[in-house]
């Protein structure tokens, strides 16, 4: 485990930090699909996601579900992180978007590590940044385009995030990320389809020329 911490995050971290990590955190191997955070529970935990991806989803209140950005290796979630400062209950579902490596951290080293090394302090800081610029793009996205770029674009970054040209999960569930109907998502992948941009295959896609 500590090859591997060391390997992701050996450039971020003090020696010293990153032993405090092996010794208090707890490292976790999880499938694709896996849950590890549904809203309303309480954290924890904070996850550092050393291999794999990790999709944060909102919801409204009639339990539509909303994409809001992917946790990708040397990440972290501010919103768990905003949540360890409050003791507050979760306000996103994290699920892992594939076979993912990660460190648990105990809630409690969170305070205790923000004063102790600016190593992490810095690392937090930069979540909360990076994070704010994703939410801000999915905002954009909501905000400015039609709903064929919006699909383009997340069929783009799921590819990128899961390193592959070939998309996993049906019509349903990509519907559930954008927050709208299958009937328009099955009509837009075929318009995708027709224009020679993607294939469409019994539950899977593949990225043709997007």
């Amino acid at each position: 485990m500590i090859q591997e911490i060391k390997e992701r995050y050996g450039r971020q971290f003090e020696e010293a930090l990153i032993q405090e990590i092996v010794q208090v955190g707890t490292y976790k191997e999880v499938p694709a699909g896996f849950k590890l955070m549904e809203i309303g529970d309480y954290v924890r935990s904070i996850p550092l996601l050393i291999d794999g991806a990790i999709k944060i989803l909102r919801e409204d209140h009639d339990g539509d579900e909303l994409l809001l950005y992917y946790l990708e290796p040397g990440d972290t979630c501010s919103m768990t992180l905003t949540c360890c400062m409050g003791d507050a209950r979760s306000e996103i579902r994290a699920i892992a978007e594939t076979d993912a490596k990660l460190i648990m951290i105990p809630v409690r080293k969170m305070e205790e590590w923000t004063a102790k090394y600016r190593s992490w302090r810095n690392f937090v800081f930069e979540s909360y940044h990076n994070r704010l610029n994703e939410l801000f793009t999915t905002l954009d996205s909501i905000a400015f385009l039609n709903m064929d770029e919006r699909l383009a674009n997340y069929l783009k970054e799921k590819a990128r995030v899961t390193g592959g040209r070939t998309l996993h999960g049906t019509h349903q569930e990509i519907a559930y990320e954008l927050h709208t109907s299958r009937v328009v998502v099955s009509r837009l992948l075929k318009k995708l389809e027709q224009l020679g941009k993607i294939e469409l295959h019994r539950n899977y896609i593949e990225l043709l020329d997007l």
